[in-house]
């Protein structure tokens, strides 16, 4: 099967090199048989391929997008990848006009059957609006990073802090990961030895110089799991207010109730652990609490036990 696939690529491609082809030349130049280019032919064909007979000596044209390179998809793996090049397009700031002009192209190479599948995933399927679009990601900077990672290469980087102040970065790359509308590289900081996470759209994209110099790999943080990592540590610095609560409940049962980007829990005995969360509003904080389904006590910040205190007030006003 991947020897027929192969060959009808080949024959694909040769079909675009020139207007006509002869079946003896084809065969020639696939080492098969006339009757298995005939055959390759009728596959084609049955794909929605336009591949038009000749008059006169028996010969081959390809119809309309001869100029297309050649693509065979079925059914799932094309509407797969249509949807994936949607997503892109709606949900990743910086690659959106790329991601359209692909699926464009995708369309064009398409036989009618899968352009129909396609187009109709698209009429049909609207994104939810969400926080605006993040901010502009160059590819070309995401397709430096990734190859440093795989290839394990120092990096020299001019970077921005949230502060906008500007820098040389000498870091270890280890992942890109996209959370949040963002891009962020997880990187090992050669001159501040430590961990850290960096926003992939403050780096500038005219600095991003590899090195040449390899690096052994690192224990990374997390165990591992560096989308944990990111997504823990990218909202618990956006939070403005930051809580540690004491929970009586086991540590196992409140982390499957905690997404690893809303806190951290350390157990502290068998019945009880420490909840170390946050969020940009006490009302939002006090949901959280609230969903925990166990008695809480709230150690800091103090505006949230005031507006506990609040709160348990008009419950109980509620209630009676």
């Amino acid at each position: 099967m991947l020897e027929t696939s192969a060959r009808l690529l080949r024959l694909l491609s040769l079909l675009q090199t020139r207007p006509d082809w002869s079946g003896a030349e084809l065969a020639e130049r696939l080492g098969v048989s006339a009757r298995t280019v005939r055959r390759d032919i009728e596959r084609l064909r049955d794909l929605d391929y336009p591949v038009h007979s000749t008059r006169g000596v028996a010969g081959y044209r390809l119809g309309a997008g001869a100029a297309l390179p050649p693509l065979l998809l079925d059914d799932e793996e094309a509407v797969a990848v249509a949807v994936g090049l949607r997503t892109a397009a709606a949900g990743v700031s910086g690659i959106e006009e790329a991601s359209l002009g692909a699926l464009a192209k995708l369309e064009q190479v398409l036989p009618t059957r899968l352009r129909r599948r396609v187009n109709a995933v698209q009429a049909s399927t609207l994104p939810v609006p969400g926080d605006g679009p993040g901010p502009r990601v160059d590819p070309a900077v995401l397709a430096v990073l990734a190859a440093a990672c795989r290839d394990r290469e120092r990096l020299q980087v001019a970077y921005r802090d949230h502060h906008g102040a500007a820098g040389r970065r000498a870091v270890e790359p280890y992942r890109l990961v996209s959370w949040g509308r963002r891009w962020y590289l997880v990187a090992w900081d050669l001159d501040r030895e430590g961990w850290r996470i960096l926003r992939v759209d403050r780096v500038e994209p005219a600095t991003v110089t590899p090195t040449g110099l390899r690096f052994t790999p690192r224990e990374l943080p997390e165990g591992g799991d560096l989308a944990a990592y990111v997504s823990r540590r990218v909202s618990a610095a956006a939070w403005r207010y930051h809580a540690r609560v004491r929970v009586h409940a086991p540590a196992e049962r409140v982390r499957r109730r905690v997404p690893a980007a809303a806190g951290r829990v350390e157990a502290v005995d068998e019945g009880t652990c420490l909840l170390h969360t946050g969020a940009d509003t006490l009302e939002t904080l006090a949901v959280y609490l609230g969903m925990l389904g166990a008695d809480f006590e709230v150690g800091e910040p103090p505006e949230l036990v005031t507006h506990l205190r609040a709160l348990a007030d008009r419950y109980r006003r509620a209630t009676t």
